[in-house]
């Protein structure tokens, strides 16, 4: 039987938007099968829906994650989703988490927990059947929400009232919070830029720093995963205006040294951050006339794609701006050679960065979005056969030096002019 003072005193029926839109989630993304499957397992067992999807859907956000608790333990939940023939995946059992897979939608299901021991990195947990000591473990009041499916709340620590007022408010101790776990010190940042409405509080922001130096236990991966969640059009602006913020991020990576030029942005370039992804924010705020980049690059440890992107960027900025660098005859050169990614990242740099952006960068953006790369006409078995050619060293240099001209010459060549690369 579920705890009656949980059923009386911390449910309750919910406002018409946020009950509407929890059974519109269940019903959108097939929950509803995880609903039935862990409901019906036993006579106790219960299962909720938790922390960032309800913040989402009582702030009238876009929910593009679903986080689920349950009462179950990790191999209870195995067993409810095989007798309700949902696939799954043990992500992070020996905490607790399984993810559960349904039409290409994902679940991350999580049993209750106790925190036994931390150390600011990983905690020690042992499963749990109690609600609310569950949430008393999570970090902010705006996250320790839960709902079942038809959208009724269990808010033990009345996060809803503090998402209304736009407070961020650690459970407990800020102090004991952080050491627990220093990645909070980064989500408190998280949250204050994406959900408040009021000054920070100083005696909480004194506890951050005083544990500031802790973050040099968590790992690269851990860190660069809570920045790529922090940097967001949406917030970026804010960030860049709010000082305390600032100072907290660029103590714990001191590469963002250009986050202030987000601060004093034309509208169209404000329209325009939506287009922009992390990548190129971050190329934004760590490319200077200096090593930043290399270091920080260093530092972190970035697929290589990501790397390669960045490093476009930059080589394309340390050289020599002119009138003609964003032509568009120019741009189809690099486009050609460094592929539609890189031409549209140099774009949106440009439009961000510039204090006088050229509007019509915008539409170059655009254009190149659907732009096919052009094709060389000619090639080694063209040459071979048509000038005799035999496959080598020689044949390489001329193709190079025909396709030099092809490109030079906006993407045309004559006959005539292969004659002469062929021939001299």
């Amino acid at each position: 039987m579920k705890d009656f003072l949980d059923k009386i005193f911390l449910r309750s029926n919910n406002f018409n938007h946020i009950s509407l839109r929890v059974k519109e989630l269940t019903k959108k993304t097939s929950a509803f099968k995880i609903f039935d499957a862990i409901n019906s397992f036993s006579s106790e067992s219960e299962i909720r829906y938790v922390g960032g999807c309800l913040r989402k859907i009582i702030n009238k956000e876009k929910v593009d994650d679903i986080d689920l608790a349950t009462n179950l333990e990790p191999l209870q939940t195995c067993d409810a989703l095989k007798k309700g023939n949902i696939n799954y995946y043990k992500t992070g059992i020996e905490h607790g988490t399984i993810t559960a897979v349904i039409d290409n939608n994902r679940f991350e299901i999580t049993s209750l927990r106790e925190d036994i021991s931390t150390d600011g990195r990983h905690a020690k947990v042992k499963f749990s059947r109690n609600w609310k000591e569950d949430a008393k473990r999570r970090d902010f009041t705006i996250n320790s929400i839960y709902a079942d499916q038809e959208g009724n709340l269990f808010d033990p620590f009345d996060g809803m009232s503090d998402l209304g007022i736009g407070l961020i408010k650690f459970i407990g101790e800020t102090d004991t919070r952080v050491k627990e776990d220093y990645l909070r010190i980064l989500r408190y940042i998280r949250f204050f830029l994406s959900y408040s409405k009021l000054p920070h509080d100083l005696k909480t922001i004194k506890k951050l720093k005083i544990n500031i130096s802790g973050v040099a236990k968590l790992s690269k991966e851990r860190l660069l995963d809570e920045l790529r969640k922090l940097i967001k059009p949406h917030t970026i602006e804010k960030l860049s205006k709010d000082k305390i913020s600032v100072e907290l991020i660029t103590t714990i990576f001191p590469e963002l040294k250009n986050i202030k030029i987000f601060s004093n942005l034309k509208n169209h370039q404000k329209d325009h951050l939506k287009q922009i992804d992390f990548i190129v924010f971050l190329s934004l705020m760590v490319i200077d006339e200096t090593d930043n980049l290399d270091y920080f690059l260093y530092r972190f440890n970035f697929s290589k794609n990501d790397q390669n992107r960045i490093k476009d960027i930059n080589s394309f900025y340390k050289q020599k701006i002119n009138s003609r660098t964003f032509s568009e005859n120019n741009l189809n050169k690099f486009f050609y050679y460094n592929g539609r990614q890189a031409v549209i990242d140099i774009l949106n740099f440009r439009i961000i960065k510039s204090k006088n952006p050229e509007k019509n960068l915008i539409n170059l953006v655009e254009l190149y979005k659907d732009k096919i790369s052009p094709t060389m006409p000619i090639n080694a078995d063209v040459i071979m056969k048509k000038y005799q050619i035999p496959e080598g060293k020689q044949l390489g240099i001329k193709l190079k030096m025909i396709e030099d001209e092809w490109v030079n010459n906006n993407f045309n060549i004559s006959d005539q002019k292969v004659d002469h690369i062929i021939n001299n």
